[in-house]
C-alpha cells in the first residue's frame, strides 16, 4: 500500500528572531501559587481521546505522561492539590492485540523521504486485564473514541459489552465494575474540581469517515444536550467547581489540510515504462478522450462543470464520487453509444463509473489516509480506469464533500454546522452551571493561522508533523500541544475562581520525534 511522504524536515519549530515574546495573557509567574475560591484536593478529568493524552494513532505512555490533566494536577499540587493516578498503558507502542487497537505510528524514512508508518502486527503489550484496584479510582478518566453520551452509558467498561459495541476497551482496563458508566466512577471519588473536555467525537467520526453514515453518524443535537445536562448535574452536586472546554472545528485540523484537493502529480498519470513519454502523452491521451466524451455528453443537461481534462503539466484534483448530484448515468451512456466511438458495454461501463463522478475543488476536504489510496486499483476494474482517485472516483469515505452547484449538499458545512451547534450548548451550560470556560475552538483557529502561537521563542502552529503541536494521525496533539492547552485551561481557571496556578513550559515537553 502506497504511503504519503514528507519531504525531510529540519525541525519542528521556526524559532523567532527577536526578542521572545509569549502569546498568553494572565501570566501569574510572579505571584505566589494561590487557590482562590477552587479546592484542587481531588482533581478528576473527564473526556475522551484529547484528555488521556492519546497521540500518533494510540495511546501509550509518553503520551499519557504528557497529557494536560497530569499537567494540571501537577500545578495544582503547589496550592493543595492531591494525588492523580492515571491508567498507564504497559508500553510506548500502545497496541491491544485482543481489541485489534494497532501500535502508535512513527517517523521513518521510506524511500528517502520521510513517511508516518505503523507496525505491520501489533506488538503493544497491553491487555484488556482490569487494572482497577478496590476503592483505588483513577483521576484521568479521558477515554479514547468517547463521546458525549458514552460518559454517562452504564456497562462503558463491560468486556463482554465489546462484542456488541456498547462497551470500551480503554474503559474496560479501568472501569471500577463490568457495570458502571465513566461519571459514576467520577462522581465515587468525591472530587473537588473537575476538568471535562468532551464532544470531539460526537462530530469527528463522521468527518473522518467521509461523511459516510454507515460508518459513522454526528449525535443528534437532543441527545449531545441530555448528556452534556447529565455530565454536569452530576458533577457539580454539592457544589463542585470545575472548567469545561468546547470542541474545535475538525475540518481545521491537518487530518484534513495536509492533502490539498488537487495532490495528483501529472508524472502520476505516466504508466508507460520509464523512459517512453511518447507512451506516456500516448495515455494521458487516451484518458482525456473519455474525459472529453464524458464532458461533453453532461454539458449537454448543464453538468459539464463536474469533469476535467487531466494536464501534463500541474496537479490534477482527485476524481470522486458525490451521491448528492443527480445520476447522469443513462445519459452518458446512451450518448456515448450513439457517437459510435466506444462498443455498447464499454458504454454501459463508463456511465456507470461517472454517472454521479465529478473532479474534486478547492471546497473538498482529503482525509489524511486517503493519501495512501490515490493511485491504487479497485478490485475487478479493467485498465484504463483502475486507478483510484485518478481514473475511477473515490467512495465516499475518502472524501469529505464540499458544496458543489445548486441543489448539492455540503458535508463540511454539515460538520461546521453540528461543531458550532455544541460550542453555543457548552458555552450555555458553562454559564447555567456557574463554571470556568475554554475557548478550545478560538485557540485552535490561531494555530491555523499563518502566525501561529508564539511561546518562549518557538512559534507554533497546526501545520502537518512541522508545525510542532499535532502528532502523526493529524489529529491529536503532541506534548507541546497538550501543553499549549493545559495553558488555556489554567488561564480560564484563574479567571474564574481568583486562583493563581501557574502556567507549565510548553517548550519542555515533546514535539513529533524524528528518526536518529
Amino acid at each position: 500500500m502506497k504511503k504519503f511522504l514528507l519531504p525531510a524536515f529540519a525541525g519542528l519549530s521556526l524559532i523567532c528572531s527577536t526578542s521572545c515574546k509569549t502569546d498568553f495573557d494572565q501570566d501569574v509567574a510572579d505571584s505566589a501559587p494561590q487557590a482562590g475560591t477552587a479546592n484542587f484536593s481531588k482533581y478528576v478529568a473527564l473526556g475522551n481521546s484529547l484528555t488521556s493524552g492519546y497521540r500518533d494513532g494510540a495511546l501509550y505512555m509518553t503520551g499519557q505522561k504528557e497529557s494536560y490533566p497530569v499537567m494540571l494536577s501537577e500545578q495544582m499540587k503547589a496550592v493543595g492539590g492531591g494525588e492523580f493516578l492515571v491508567p498507564y498503558m504497559a508500553d510506548e507502542l500502545g497496541g491491544i492485540k485482543q481489541a485489534g487497537i494497532v501500535d502508535k505510528l512513527q517517523l521513518k524514512v521510506v524511500n528517502g523521504s520521510l513517511s508516518p508508518v505503523g507496525n505491520a502486527t501489533i506488538e503493544g503489550n497491553t491487555t484488556l486485564a482490569s487494572i482497577f484496584q478496590a476503592g483505588k479510582y483513577f483521576q484521568n478518566m479521558g477515554v479514547p473514541g468517547a463521546k458525549s453520551y458514552h460518559l454517562v452509558a452504564n456497562g462503558y467498561g463491560s468486556l463482554a459489552g465489546l462484542s456488541t459495541g456498547t462497551a470500551n476497551p480503554y474503559f474496560v482496563r479501568f472501569a471500577s465494575s463490568p457495570t458502571t458508566s465513566v461519571v459514576a466512577d467520577a462522581k465515587a471519588q468525591n472530587p473537588t474540581f473537575f476538568s471535562l473536555w468532551i464532544g470531539n467525537n460526537d462530530v469527528l467520526g463522521y468527518a473522518t469517515a467521509g461523511g459516510d453514515e454507515l460508518i459513522d453518524k454526528i449525535t443528534p443535537t437532543a441527545t449531545f444536550t441530555a448528556a452534556y445536562n447529565a455530565i454536569l448535574s452530576n458533577m457539580t452536586q454539592g457544589g463542585t467547581k470545575g472548567v469545561i472546554a468546547n470542541i474545535p472545528d475538525v475540518t481545521s485540523i491537518p487530518f484534513f489540510t495536509r492533502v490539498p484537493y488537487n495532490p495528483v502529480p501529472a508524472e502520476r498519470l505516466n504508466t508507460a515504462p520509464a523512459g517512453s513519454p511518447s507512451n506516456a502523452d500516448a495515455n494521458l491521451a487516451s484518458i482525456n478522450q473519455i474525459l472529453g466524451a464524458v464532458k461533453q455528453i453532461l454539458s449537454a443537461s448543464g453538468d459539464g462543470a463536474r469533469i476535467q481534462l487531466l494536464s501534463k503539466t500541474s496537479n490534477n484534483p482527485v476524481l470522486l464520487l458525490d451521491e448528492s448530484l443527480t445520476d447522469r448515468s443513462a445519459n452518458i451512456t446512451a450518448g456515448l453509444t450513439a457517437s459510435g466511438a466506444f462498443p455498447a458495454q464499454t458504454a454501459a461501463f463508463i456511465g456507470q463509473v461517472f454517472g454521479r463522478a465529478r473532479h474534486a475543488t478547492p471546497a473538498d476536504l482529503i482525509p489524511l489516509r486517503t493519501s495512501a489510496v490515490i493511485g491504487t486499483a479497485p478490485t475487478g476494474v479493467p485498465a484504463p480506469f483502475n486507478s483510484y482517485g485518478i481514473t475511477y472516483p473515490l467512495d465516499d469515505k475518502h472524501v469529505l464533500r464540499g458544496i458543489f452547484g445548486t441543489g448539492t449538499d455540503s458535508e463540511v458545512a454539515l460538520v461546521q454546522k453540528a461543531v458550532a451547534d455544541f460550542n453555543a450548548i457548552i458555552a450555555a451550560k458553562a454559564s447555567e452551571y456557574n463554571l470556568a470556560f475554554v475557548d478550545a475552538n478560538s485557540r485552535m483557529s490561531e494555530l491555523g493561522s499563518m502566525s501561529g502561537i508564539l511561546y518562549d521563542g518557538v512559534r507554533y502552529t497546526s501545520t502537518f508533523v512541522t508545525g510542532g503541536t499535532f502528532s502523526l494521525d493529524g489529529v491529536h496533539l503532541t506534548g507541546r500541544g497538550y501543553a499549549l492547552m493545559a495553558n488555556e485551561f489554567i488561564i480560564a481557571i484563574n479567571k474564574k475562581y481568583g486562583s493563581t496556578l501557574r502556567q507549565v513550559e510548553v517548550n519542555r515537553y515533546s514535539g513529533v520525534t524524528f528518526p536518529q
